[in-house]
């Protein structure tokens, strides 16, 4: 298992999600956060939203299977999903040991980049789990 910790270029949603504006600024990077993948246990299998879906803020978009539960993933924001990582297919501990890398679950399309700053600061989101 990974360190739990927040990356400060990152923001967060109170579902545990992280998001990150990719070098296009309508493209969003999302995956769970270190505590999110601290608290399912070995992550075994994860079913992301289809590219080309759109998804909806705060609705459930796919899941996330451990060793102890399924839980859902929630889209972060409003978009169109342009990209999943498909490294989880063959390799979804990488979820667990590499969450804010290589664990990445999907990207999003958003019409708006600064809806991002409506997301929770890594500090902001710290403060609520504690």
């Amino acid at each position: 298992m990974s360190e739990l910790n927040y990356p400060e270029n990152l923001r967060y949603t109170a579902e545990h999600e992280w998001v990150d504006v990719t070098d296009s600024a309508t493209t969003v990077r999302v995956g769970i956060t270190s505590f999110a993948q601290d608290s399912l246990g070995d992550v075994v299998f994860v079913d992301p939203p289809q590219t080309g879906e759109e998804v909806t803020s705060g609705t459930a978009c796919g899941e996330i299977e451990s060793t102890k539960s399924v839980s859902d993933i929630y889209a972060p924001l409003d978009g169109t999903v342009s990209a999943v990582n498909d490294k989880l297919e063959d390799n979804p501990e990488l979820v667990n040991s590499d969450p804010y890398g290589d664990g990445w679950l999907f990207e999003l399309t958003i019409a708006d980049a600064t809806v991002v700053e409506s997301l929770l600061s890594a500090s902001d989101y710290s403060s609520q789990i504690s």
